[in-house]
């Protein structure tokens, strides 16, 4: 594995990471995390659909990659693994495909042997690193991707905990300005569009907690995708991106998912 940095798990605060293990019924959270996720799901008891909704969107989202002869991707915030991962969707497909992990919780690290099983033909690895450090991201990436070749690039219920202030934008910018033509996009993204008040809530109960919460609006979600170019259909609630390449999640189409998904290709 690249880029391995060991750092001492702080189980004091709430990791997004973790208390999306909770809400997918993982066992890898402490208790910080389920008692947050518990107040999460006061405010929005759909919470663990939206996370399954997410996971749906990348797992889709891959298939459609990979599908149009993607065989690299990079996936900047991976969270600890559910399976099935991304490198098990697009190695179904292309049996060599190279994938490169990355996210910066401890704990992610200590079960990236889970991420690495892959098929004999592709490669895959895992780096230690924070979106916020593109610089690193990308050096380790190319230890393992070619440049010259398309990438798809996965940013997944990961933005949202970025603010503006931490130059949101900008990093996702650096990003896709180091991939080569006929690279893609894919990003999934809370909002608070659809449900103004309770997201203003549990920003707040998220903050008193040490989590900064970026909700954005679809304007601000599709800046994101500025010179690329977006796949058919656009900016959707991620449900409605493609649903014929994945099951439906149960509970989807009961109420509102508030958030968007979309994938972009780079000209």
């Amino acid at each position: 594995m690249t880029g391995q940095n060991p750092v001492e798990i702080d189980t004091t605060r709430p990791h997004p990471a973790r208390m999306y293990d909770w809400y997918l019924g993982g066992k890898d959270n402490y208790p910080v995390d389920e008692a947050m996720g518990r107040q999460m799901l006061a405010l929005e008891p759909r919470v663990p659909v939206m996370a399954r909704v997410n996971r749906a969107f990348m797992q889709r989202a891959t298939r459609w990659l990979a599908g149009q002869g993607v065989r690299q991707f990079l996936d900047v915030g991976t969270g600890i693994p559910t399976e099935p991962n991304l490198h098990q969707i697009a190695q179904r497909t292309t049996p060599d495909a190279r994938v490169v992990y990355c996210d910066n919780d401890p704990i992610v690290l200590a079960h990236a042997a889970a991420l690495l099983r892959g098929t004999d033909e592709g490669v895959t690895d895992y780096l230690q690193a924070d979106v916020r450090d593109p610089d690193t991201i990308l050096e380790g990436a190319r230890k393992v991707l070619d440049f010259d070749e398309p990438i798809g690039l996965s940013l997944i219920a990961l933005l949202h905990f970025v603010p503006d202030e931490d130059g949101a934008h900008e990093l996702v910018a650096r990003l896709v300005d180091a991939l080569p033509s006929g690279s893609h996009l894919v990003i999934s993204h809370a909002t608070a569009d659809f449900t103004p008040e309770e997201s203003e809530e549990a920003t707040a109960k998220l903050k008193g907690a040490g989590v900064t919460l970026a909700l954005r609006s679809r304007e601000e979600f599709t800046r994101f995708f500025d010179g690329l170019d977006l796949v058919e259909p656009g900016v959707q609630v991620p449900h409605l991106w493609h649903p014929e390449l994945g099951d439906p999640v149960p509970g989807q189409d009961d109420g509102v998912i508030p958030g968007y998904g979309a994938v972009g290709r780079k000209p």
